[in-house]
């Protein structure tokens, strides 16, 4: 099964791009995630590698190196871990292919990757390093809204919002937390709360 891997970093973001010729391939699997995070630590991550434990991959498509991450370490042992169970990965825009046609590894391949992995992984310590900037330029402004130390959201303020909302609507109508946190893309211990607060507010009424 030839499967197309994609990632944005938020829900917000569209991932168009990446699935322009998704017809092209037997399954996609999408993560929504920082690029931080480690590959096997992702929930498509994970379903990827539980269909490579079942043989069911045969090569994997990435639209390009910063999808499958921008820490190299991590870009490199999620490559070595597929290049050991025979399985290419194909670096769309860039035109690199983890292993040759004869399933041994390609060295060139891997000298780029790396290459463009470093990259990778500096241009997300420059964001982080932009952004620790603008936040301090806004504190010398006094213009700085970061949330107060030691303030919380309050539980009405969290439930008025309207993913929440939706969420709630829901599961009033008996709809199982795991297809409600897909529909809504909200966090299962977002869910949690939400069952929990939702529960103490019909309590009380």
């Amino acid at each position: 099964m030839n499967i197309l891997y994609t990632r944005i970093s938020t829900i917000d973001q569209k991932n168009n791009r990446q699935v322009q010729n998704a017809t092209n391939f037997d399954f996609v699997v999408e993560d929504k995630c920082s690029g931080a995070t480690p590959f096997f630590e992702r929930d498509g991550g994970k379903r990827i590698e539980k269909m490579v434990i079942k043989n069911q991959v045969t090569k994997i498509s990435v639209h390009q190196i910063d999808r499958l991450g921008r820490n190299l370490l991590d870009i490199l042992n999620t490559i070595a871990y597929f290049n050991k169970k025979g399985i290419c990965i194909h670096f769309i825009q860039q035109g690199i292919k983890t292993l040759n046609d004869d399933g041994t590894e390609n060295p060139i391949s891997k000298m780029i990757i790396s290459v463009l992995g470093v990259v990778s992984e500096m241009e997300r310590n420059l964001i982080r390093e932009r952004q620790a900037e603008g936040v301090a330029i806004a504190k010398a402004k006094g213009v700085y809204k970061g949330r107060v130390t030691g303030t919380r959201e309050s539980n009405l303020d969290f439930l008025n919002k309207p993913k929440v909302k939706l969420a709630i609507e829901y599961l009033n109508r008996g709809m199982k937390s795991v297809e409600v946190q897909k529909l809504v893309k909200l966090h299962p211990n977002t869910i949690t709360k939400i069952k929990k607060l939702n529960q103490l507010l019909s309590n009380e009424k």
